[in-house]
């Protein structure tokens, strides 16, 4: 039957490779036009930013039936060839998200369908996800942490919106002077921030080095002139604001901002970025030589040049609906029973902006999708990553079904996978095939 099978797909590819155009939800004239969106922004960047080109393969994937069209072939022939794109299905267990992959032997650009209509969001977006390709053939040192659990408490929060605030100002002074002013306000503000958390520092450092340099990319290459690349910066600085969570969000704000500062106040900063990782405030402070300001009264001062005060009434506002969920969260994932996930070979997808930290046991996700050497794991309402990334941890499942489900997810098991109850009465835990 496999043989035969194989035999119509090589005879008739005309009739074969129509009907997977047919069915894709990504038109493939669109999908050409994003493809050559994408090379015109490479070559107008020409490698200057970081060295390096940043074309290569791209993936198109719709998320709801996991249909691709790419730009090129995959190395492993998963890919059917339509015209001058390529066409298939992606795996239940391979990833699908706004970021750079591994797939069929290919390393891709991978972008959701459809992509924001507005030309300079989708070319932003489109060089941020590049750049991620790119990203660990460059000399950049990587950090480890990220989890920022301080910025899901009130001066966590209150502390980084002042220094959007003070660095939206940097970028829009109309004289060096005044700029400079502006962003020692935003590193007084970032310096205060990492005084209150001692762990703060390296954990910023670890996601801005990844996505605050990714969308600095995506704002330098993606937009042609110095006034888009203004906009397109204000607009990170404005947009996370409403963020439920900022723990995985806050760097697509500050990276921009801290970027094109770095670009007027330390010139060949982009290629130090192999030495010891820190932040990209730390580098403006030192490179710059600007001096920040300590001392409660002079951050006082500080924080009323940005309406401090109407900031902090807000965020008292949302620290009591935090802690109200976070009551809810202790409930169903520290003091009742539970389900635990072990990982081994993970990809996940999640939305970076819900996100809240948990008493150190790691971050509770409201929506995700993970899928691992034991089967898919989709997740409508929370679920714990513990923070070394090793376990996701559920509220305990009904398992009277054929599959597992617990409230809000649902686990599709590989065959020979199993649950058996865990160390605590009513816990649950996987048990291997054999094991």
């Amino acid at each position: 039957m496999t043989f035969r099978i194989h035999r119509l797909v090589l005879l008739l590819p005309c009739l074969v490779m129509p009907a997977l155009a047919q069915e894709s939800p990504i038109p493939t004239a669109d999908a050409r036009a994003v493809f050559a969106q994408a090379e015109l922004l490479c070559d107008a960047d020409g490698g200057r930013l970081w060295g390096a080109s940043l074309c290569g393969p791209i993936m198109l994937v719709d998320p709801k039936t996991r249909r691709i069209v790419a730009s090129h072939a995959d190395a492993k022939g998963a890919l059917g060839k339509l015209d001058d794109v390529f066409v298939g299905q992606l795996p239940p267990d391979a990833l699908a998200a706004n970021t750079a992959v591994e797939w069929s032997g290919t390393r891709w650009t991978q972008m959701l369908w459809p992509l924001p209509e507005e030309e300079g969001k989708r070319a932003t977006l489109i060089a941020h996800e590049m750049f991620h390709r790119l990203q660990p053939a460059l000399p950049i040192a990587a950090a480890k942490g990220g989890e920022n659990p301080h910025l899901d408490t009130l001066e966590g929060r209150y502390l980084l919106q002042l220094e959007w605030r003070a660095l939206a100002m940097a970028l829009q002074a109309d004289n060096r002077a005044a700029r400079r002013d502006a962003a020692a306000d935003a590193l007084a503000f970032r310096a205060e921030r990492y005084r209150r958390f001692p762990d703060a520092a390296q954990d910023e450092a670890a996601l801005e080095i990844n996505e605050g340099l990714a969308e600095y990319s995506g704002v330098m290459i993606g937009n042609a002139t110095p006034e888009a690349r203004l906009e397109a910066a204000l607009h990170d600085l404005r947009s996370h604001v409403g963020d439920a969570s900022f723990v995985r969000s806050f760097a697509y704000a500050t990276g921009p901002a801290y970027g094109m500062l770095l670009d007027e106040f330390a010139e060949g900063w982009r290629t130090q970025l192999g030495t010891t990782p820190t932040d990209l405030g730390s580098r403006l402070r030192d490179s710059a030589r600007i001096e920040v300001a300590a001392g409660e009264a002079r951050l006082a001062a500080a924080a009323a040049r940005y309406d401090g005060a109407t900031l902090r009434d807000v965020e008292t506002r949302r620290e009591q609906q935090r802690l109200a969920q976070l009551e809810r969260n202790q409930a169903r994932f520290i003091k009742g029973p539970v389900l635990t996930l072990d990982l081994q070979h993970m990809s996940v997808q999640f939305n970076p902006s819900n996100l809240q930290s948990l008493d150190g046991l790691g971050t509770v996700y409201p929506t995700m999708r993970v899928t691992d050497d034991w089967g898919r794991l989709e997740v409508e309402d929370g679920a714990v990553m513990r923070s070394d990334w090793k376990a996701v941890i559920l509220a305990a499942p009904d398992v009277s079904g054929p599959e597992p489900r617990g409230p809000g997810w649902k686990l599709t098991l590989k065959p020979g996978w199993t649950l058996v109850p865990g160390p605590r009465a009513g816990d649950f835990m996987l048990k291997a095939p054999g094991s």
